[in-house]
């Protein structure tokens, strides 16, 4: 079996990382996002990337680094008001949009790992969503198609991995990530720890090894919160 772990995520992307790429990155506001592998493929200079993500990171922290280098082309994405950068590119005219009802989003990236080319869903049927869609009358009931997602390249972050590439999610980081992980040709994941295989219980991992190519540890973590709110004494 060929060695799946890598010693930092600079060397986790070397030979996977091309202009152009649809990159699937995981992840929900800041949480369960790849960071160590955003920043290093904001530091290999790539262009022209189409990123689809549940968010556009913030200003400095996710996606927001890539925005911010102008190495994105287009964003297929669900919410992304938090990000000041990714509306004055979008403003002017120097970033393309897709917006997804959220759970549409999902289902979208799920169908593609699944091997689903086309679902139908109620979901912004009459409205800008269904814009120039196919649509389609069920049980007398009207239905929008929405396309399946498959990528170049996933960016997963997960809590426990081992080196057969399996992988554990904690909590809210068990979001878009799993979706991601099956929805790319090639899938390189960074976790919080890194255990021999055998270490992790069968029962618990949620994204088998064989959709994982490469995995690194990309431990310590300084975990960004996107608006901290705190109950008053």
């Amino acid at each position: 079996m060929a060695n799946k772990v890598y010693k930092d995520a600079k060397s986790a992307l070397d030979g996977v990382v091309s202009d152009g790429m649809m990159v699937m990155c995981g992840g929900f506001g800041l949480v369960g996002i790849p960071d160590k592998l955003i920043r290093a493929m904001r530091d290999t200079g790539v262009q022209n990337l189409t990123c689809v993500s549940n968010n556009a990171g913030i200003d400095g922290a996710g996606l927001g680094l890539l925005l911010e280098a102008g190495q994105v082309k287009k964003m297929i994405s669900s919410y992304v008001g938090e990000n000041k950068t990714f509306a004055k590119l979008y403003l002017e005219g120097k970033l393309e949009i897709e917006f997804n009802p959220q759970g549409t989003l999902a289902e979208r990236c799920r169908a593609g790992g699944a091997g689903i080319p086309a679902f139908y869903t109620k979901t912004g049927v009459g409205t800008e969503v269904a814009k120039g869609k196919e649509t389609k009358v069920f049980d007398g009931q009207e239905y929008v198609m929405e396309r399946g997602l498959v990528g170049d390249l996933a960016l997963v972050k997960a809590w426990k991995g081992d080196t057969s590439g399996n992988l554990i999610y904690r909590k809210a980081a068990r979001n878009f990530n799993p979706m991601m992980a099956t929805a790319a040709r090639i899938c390189v994941a960074e976790v919080e720890e890194l255990v021999p295989v055998g270490q992790l219980d069968p029962d618990l991992i949620h994204t088998p090894g064989i959709f994982v190519n490469r995995i690194l540890c990309g431990a310590p973590y300084d975990k960004q919160i996107e608006q901290r709110t705190i109950r008053k004494a």
